[in-house]
């Protein structure tokens, strides 16, 4: 498996294109500001088309370049019904202070939006994700999963979003963020995986879940 990322805009937001060795499909996950040109080189460069956008979560940072790459390729985008709505409205999900910001920006939803439902696992471009609701940042924040093959065995990646950092988690000050309902997502959700999964967020470095899981300063009362 092969999974690309930089990244995006000015809020520096990790896009990731994820795609099979063998195959010429690929998914895009959080495509965020100014990401649509640095992705078509990504597929050029790595013989890849995508056939879906996954979003972790509805805020703007995350989801900026998903109406023009979804309609552009004519492949839907997969989100959380609760986060669905600031797909067309992204002031909806930043608060009184933030929405200055889009006030004189129009967006609209993808041609086609889909619902990603806890639980669930829903393949895209041959690879199997897993999802899991994990509200705290967002009402509709998910993370999703995936196993990948190595020389030592199966390991799971998990893309975060913002809902746990290498350090840190999300923030909750946002609407429909809630501080304690983030900790218990991330002890309900994420704490449970292996020491060796990788978490690759929407900001910022990767790490493990054992190396949050010992060190994270927000996790060591949940652990």
């Amino acid at each position: 498996m092969r999974v690309m990322g930089f990244p995006a805009g000015m809020f520096q937001t990790n896009c990731y294109v994820v795609a099979l060795d063998d195959r010429a499909e690929c998914v895009v996950i959080d495509p965020g500001q100014e990401a649509l040109e640095p992705l078509k080189q990504v597929f050029s460069q790595h013989s890849c088309e995508p056939v879906a956008v996954l979003l972790t979560h509805g805020h703007l940072d995350h989801t900026w370049t998903a109406q023009p790459l979804c309609d552009e390729y004519g492949i839907p985008a997969f989100i959380h019904p609760d986060d669905r709505e600031m797909l067309a409205t992204p002031s909806a999900g930043l608060g009184p202070q933030l929405s200055g910001f889009v006030q004189d920006s129009d967006f609209t939803e993808p041609g086609t939006v889909k619902d990603l439902t806890d639980g669930e696992k829903i393949e895209l471009a041959g690879i199997e994700f897993a999802i899991d609701h994990t509200p705290g940042h967002t009402r509709g924040s998910v993370v999703a999963r995936v196993q990948v093959e190595t020389g030592e065995g199966p390991r799971q990646i998990a893309f975060t979003g913002d809902t746990l950092f290498a350090g840190s988690v999300g923030r909750s000050d946002l609407p429909g963020g809630s501080h304690e309902q983030l900790l218990a997502s991330i002890a309900d959700k994420l704490l449970p995986l292996g020491d060796d999964t990788m978490i690759l967020p929407g900001h910022g470095d990767t790490s493990t879940i054992g190396r949050e899981r010992a060190a994270n300063p927000f996790l060591q009362d949940i652990r």
